[in-house]
């Protein structure tokens, strides 16, 4: 008899970890990419398996995402994931989920930033004759898991066997089972207007006590807060979650720093609607608060394949 054949995940329900680095990749036009990618899908098994001997406490992992034009270049499988496509900005009647392009994605953690850093320049070795990297960010564990507003992030995230179940395809696109809707933005903080609000005024942007990260009442929470706006149910009231696993970073002498968001899902219509409700409004013109002092500079949607699928394109599977 046998074995029925498990889709193996990538590693998208991993949790946050000390240090994180963000690329976007976008392929040069008229280059050999399918070359480059099917040595690429063997590169990520690699090193995903090779750092659990490597570094068995470092909880080390690579993901690559795919985006909805480099799919079709790259000839994979047809009819695409049910909502791969290119990112349609979100603009409400003051600030806007900006759409930018971008091929492939890769976010890669560790505890150790050695490990990010060895990884990324394999992806570069394959990568760079035949792709330019659009963004680099590196992202690093702030305190307790804040945000470099203050504020603990992620505390909604599912947790257990709930994040596989919000973060991965499952039966209602069986091709793409196991698979997962990966979008990012990057988002730069206005730090001097944030940090003159006093505290008080923080926690009704945010929605939450600062130091305890308790969640405010309904009574006492606005509804154009972020918890209040980032918090979607179905139409039958369910709660509808995401797996988000942000990071701060920054350049303090330049002014410059931000949240790297990242969210994995088996739907991409749920990170749609939270977008719609922080940047349109509920209703329409309440937008969520923390976009006054939170520009998106960035924002692209790619697909994360199976473990299996990506095994599938590799190099030697193809010889």
């Amino acid at each position: 008899m046998k074995r029925p054949i498990v889709q193996e995940s990538q590693n998208v329900t991993d949790y946050p970890n000390n240090n994180t680095i963000f690329t976007v990749w976008k392929f040069k036009h008229h280059s050999e990419i399918k070359p480059a990618f099917e040595e690429l899908c063997g590169l990520v098994a690699n090193l995903n398996h090779s750092y659990i001997i490597r570094v068995p406490g470092g909880r080390v992992s690579c993901v690559m995402g795919i985006g909805h034009d480099a799919w079709i270049q790259l000839s994979l499988p047809a009819p695409l994931p049910k909502e791969l496509s290119n990112f349609e900005p979100v603009s409400g009647s003051k600030h806007t989920a900006v759409a930018t392009p971008g091929d492939l994605h890769f976010h890669l953690r560790s505890t150790d930033m050695s490990a990010c850093f060895d990884m990324l320049t394999a992806i570069t070795d394959v990568l760079s004759p035949v792709a330019d990297c659009l963004e680099e960010v590196h992202g690093f564990r702030y305190w307790d898991g804040r945000s470099i507003l203050g504020f603990v992030d992620g505390t909604e995230n599912p947790v257990g066997d709930q994040r596989r179940f919000f973060a991965t395809v499952g039966d209602e696109d069986p091709d793409y089972k196991g698979g997962s809707y990966l979008f990012v933005q990057k988002y730069l903080h206005n730090m001097k207007g944030w940090t003159q609000l006093p505290v008080e005024e923080q926690e009704k942007v945010i929605g939450r006590y600062k130091m305890s990260d308790i969640e405010m009442s309904d009574e006492v929470k606005p509804d154009n807060s972020h918890s209040a706006l980032a918090a979607i149910e179905d139409e039958d009231g369910n709660e509808l979650k995401i797996v988000r696993d942000n990071m701060p970073f920054g350049n303090p002498a330049k002014n410059e720093v931000g949240t790297y968001f990242i969210s994995y899902a088996n739907t991409f219509s749920t990170t749609r609607k939270m977008l719609e409700r922080m940047f349109i409004g509920e209703p329409s013109g309440n937008h969520d608060r923390i976009l006054d002092f939170s520009t998106a500079h960035t924002g692209s949607l790619f697909f994360a394949p199976s473990m299996n699928m990506l095994k599938a394109y590799t190099a030697d599977s193809n010889t």
